[in-house]
C-alpha cells in the first residue's frame, strides 16, 4: 500500500533528520487520512497516488508565483519527495508507442478531442500512467498535427 510506504519514508526521514521530507511525507498522510475520514474508508493506492499528484500540482502552482529564493528552494525539493512516490509517467514516444494498437483508430477520429479520448480510453485499460499533456503530444505526433 502506497499509504503504508510513506509511513515508513516518513519515520526513516525521522530517524535521519532530514525535516523537510518528513514535514511534506506528514503532510501527505495528513490529507490522506483526511480523505480516508470522508469516505468512511481506506483509499486505494489509485486515491492515494490521485492525492499526492494534488499535492505535486498545488506546489507547482506555488512554485511559479513564489518570489522567495528560499520558498522556490524548499518547493523544488517538496516536489521531488512527492514525485518519487508516484510510478513514473511515461513519455511521449513511449505513450505513441503504447497506442501503436489503438493508431488506426487515433487518426480516423474526427478531430484532436476525440483522438485523445480514444488513447485515453486505451491507456488506462492497459494502466498506463501518463500526464493529459504528454496524451495530447502523443496524439498530435500520431495525427501528423505536432
Amino acid at each position: 500500500m502506497l499509504s503504508e510506504e510513506i509511513k515508513k519514508r516518513m519515520l526513516q526521514a525521522m530517524k535521519a533528520g532530514r525535516t523537510l521530507e518528513k514535514e511534506i511525507l506528514r503532510v501527505a498522510l495528513g490529507e490522506i487520512q483526511t480523505q480516508e475520514a470522508r469516505a468512511n474508508q481506506a483509499l486505494s493506492d489509485d486515491e492515494v497516488a490521485a492525492v499526492v499528484r494534488k499535492l505535486v500540482k498545488n506546489n507547482q502552482e506555488t512554485l511559479g508565483v513564489s518570489e522567495s529564493v528560499e520558498q522556490k528552494a524548499q518547493l523544488a525539493e517538496e516536489i521531488t519527495v512527492l514525485e518519487s512516490l508516484l510510478p513514473k509517467a511515461l513519455g511521449v514516444d513511449e505513450i505513441v508507442a503504447a497506442l501503436a494498437a489503438v493508431a488506426d483508430a487515433v487518426r480516423a477520429a474526427g478531430n484532436d478531442g476525440q483522438a485523445t479520448g480514444v488513447a485515453m480510453k486505451h491507456l488506462k485499460s492497459t494502466g498506463a500512467v501518463v500526464t493529459g499533456k504528454e496524451v495530447t503530444a502523443a496524439v498530435k505526433q500520431i495525427r501528423g498535427s505536432a
